[in-house]
Order: C-alpha cells, then sequence, then structure tokens
C-alpha cells in the first residue's frame, strides 16, 4: 500500500496512517534563534503523520502559549515560520512516534537526555522548558521534582518543568496551564508576573 503525503490527504489520518506512522520520527523544529526550547515526551502518531509537533487536534499546547502570551496569537503546528518567529524551538526526548506515552520504557526515556544535551549546546537557547512532571521525574531520576523551574541549569540554559498540554492531563485545566506557562515567559523575558 503506498500513503501519501499529509498535504496530499484529508486532514484526518485513517487508522492504517496511523499504524504506518508508528515509530516515525520529526525533525527537531529550531535552532540558533531559539530562545526557549519545548521538550516533549515523544510524537504522538497524529504527529509523525503529519510530520508537525503536537498536531492531535486535542492538543492544548497552542492554546496554552497564546494564553501564557508567548505567542500572540494561538498558531497551528503548520505555522512553522510564525513558532520560530516568536524564539520557540520543539524537540522530543524520545524520537520515535507511540500511541501513548507508557509505549516508553524508562531507559529509553533517560537515554534521551544525553542528545538533548548535545541540541541545547549546539542552539544554547535562554531556556530548556520539559512538558511533563512525570517523564522529566523518571529521565532525570528526581522523583520529588515539582512544575517550575528546575534546581539547576541545564547546560547553559534556566531548565523549567511545565505540565504536559496533552488533552489528557486532567489535572491541569486550560487557565492553570496558562498560568504555568506564563511563570515560564515572565523568567525568560525578566519582567514582573
Amino acid at each position: 500500500m503506498t500513503t501519501s503525503s499529509p498535504s496530499e490527504r484529508s486532514a484526518r489520518p485513517t487508522r492504517a496512517d496511523l499504524a504506518a506512522a508508528y515509530g516515525s520520527t520529526i525533525p527537531d523544529l529550531g535552532g540558533p534563534q531559539t530562545k526557549i526550547l519545548l521538550v516533549g515526551i515523544n510524537p504522538s502518531l497524529w504527529s509523525a503523520w503529519s510530520g508537525h509537533h503536537f498536531a492531535r487536534p486535542g492538543n492544548r499546547l497552542w492554546r496554552t502559549l497564546a494564553g501564557a502570551g508567548l505567542t500572540h496569537e494561538v498558531l497551528a503546528p503548520t505555522d512553522v515560520a510564525s513558532i520560530r518567529a516568536a524564539g520557540l524551538g520543539i524537540t522530543n526526548l524520545v524520537a520515535r512516534a507511540t500511541a501513548r506515552a507508557d509505549e516508553l520504557a524508562d531507559a529509553e526515556i533517560r537515554a534521551g537526555v544525553d542528545p538533548l544535551r548535545r541540541l541545547v549546546r549546539r542552539w544554547r537557547p535562554a531556556a530548556v522548558a520539559f512538558l511533563g512532571i512525570s517523564t522529566y521525574r523518571i529521565a532525570f531520576n528526581l522523583p520529588k521534582a515539582t512544575v517550575g523551574p528546575t534546581t539547576e541549569l541545564f547546560e547553559t540554559a534556566i531548565g523549567w518543568v511545565l505540565p504536559n498540554p496533552s488533552g489528557l492531563n486532567a489535572h491541569y485545566q486550560q487557565p492553570d496551564l496558562n498560568a504555568a506557562y506564563a511563570e515560564l515567559r515572565h523568567a525568560v523575558n525578566n519582567d514582573d508576573a
């Protein structure tokens, strides 16, 4: 079976499209202009199918970034130029796409830290924001870590842990997500909360 590119398909992937996306990767988004590097857990199948980070329609990242003042409006995952212009970059601790993050082994999550360190040394963002407290705790073996600033720099960047914006994260409603992400914006921009 031949699959077409996302631009040639409908806006929704089929089950076959999603199954074919298992294990796929998405290139990192960013570069030396990145001010805040957002670090996801791993791509969803929908994201791998589309070729864009945080592409699943239920994901609240884009509303949260706008609500926190990190972007001027709600962007779409395909608005790559606007994401870069906002000083944002995106990567993942684990590159391969899965249906759920709980399909990842702890060792696989921990193995993503060294490649992330190399990326941060290359791009030199002001802040590295880990999206998901549970994964951060596993990656760094810090079972008591909390949302907010980390105790140490991540390479040369401020380290920050943020709630996962997935629609599956019922612990944080939209106003709570906006507030948590706005704290990072205030810290990076040195403005008042």
